[in-house]
């Protein structure tokens, strides 16, 4: 968080509008996590130092607190860009989200940020369909598992396979035809990413129709990322960035929300999110 904060203090981020979160209501989390899985969360939180959740997935004491603000900033977000009062938003929040399924934390991620976010925006909104574009170097499993058999909202996904969690398959297509995954292999660049973009994610959003985008803009898929082997540059963000923009204003006037996942390289993360949010503004 203080990489990125570091990197949007830079002069020409000085106009942006900056919020901070609040914690999401227990009921809006419960748009997409049954009421025991959240309850389970509530109760495994430490009242000091560790526990594991998986063999990947820690809570501390702060952790409930943070997991719901970021929910939070997910659905303050949809909020403020849906009824007008922002063109766009990007959530800098963390823990990430899109691991996490409808009753099972993974991943680092506890409740899933762009799946509540996109019920948020149908149930309070109106919104009648939501597309989830997740270019994460690590599939987002649980959002398509969430949204497998759900019509209303398109999930496109770029990421690195095989890796982590061993989902993502290009077969993996959802009950409607509504999940559209495009694996990359260890050593794709930017090339390779802007093709599966053009080929098979822009023309599946653009027909989609949405009333709302969700970008997963998770950073790990930049050539310096340790967890993963993409060749992806802060330039390849942005243009990503740009192209869903465009979209955007053809198709639901220029609503997008993006809500931070993955990014575990400081200055890939921190020169990957400057890259995104500028681009965002020049919206």
């Amino acid at each position: 968080m203080r990489a990125i904060e570091n990197a949007l203090e830079d002069e020409c981020f000085a106009w942006l509008i900056r919020e901070q979160a609040v914690e999401a209501a227990r009921e809006t989390v419960a748009l997409v996590h049954p009421e025991p899985y959240i309850q389970s969360i509530v109760d495994a939180v430490p009242l000091e130092g560790l526990v594991a959740i998986d063999e990947d997935t820690r809570m501390s004491p702060g952790t409930l607190d943070a997991a719901l603000r970021t929910a939070g900033a997910a659905t303050q977000a949809v909020d403020e860009v849906m009824t007008g009062q922002v063109r766009n938003a990007f959530s800098s929040m963390r823990p990430p989200g899109h691991h996490a399924e409808r009753a099972k934390a993974m991943g680092f991620c506890f409740f899933n940020n762009a799946a509540i976010a996109a019920r948020h925006a149908q149930k309070a909104h109106g919104a009648e369909r939501v597309a989830i574009v997740d270019w994460d170097v690590h599939h987002g499993n649980g959002t398509q598992e969430i949204f497998w058999s759900d019509p209303s909202v398109l999930f496109c996904s770029t990421h690195q396979m095989p890796l982590y969690p061993g989902t993502g398959a290009a077969s993996e297509r959802g009950e409607h035809d509504t999940i559209v995954n495009t694996p990359l292999r260890a050593g794709d660049g930017g090339d390779i990413f802007r093709e599966a973009f053009e080929v098979a994610i822009l023309p599946r959003v653009e027909a989609f129709r949405p009333d709302l985008i969700l970008i997963s803009a998770g950073f790990d898929a930049h050539w310096r990322d340790p967890l993963a082997d993409l060749q992806l540059t802060e330039a390849d963000f942005a243009w990503a960035t740009q192209k869903l923009m465009d979209i955007a204003d053809r198709r639901c006037g220029g609503r997008v929300v993006s809500l931070l996942e993955g990014g575990y390289d400081l200055e890939g993360l921190a020169r990957s999110t400057a890259a995104h949010v500028k681009a965002l503004m020049q919206g």
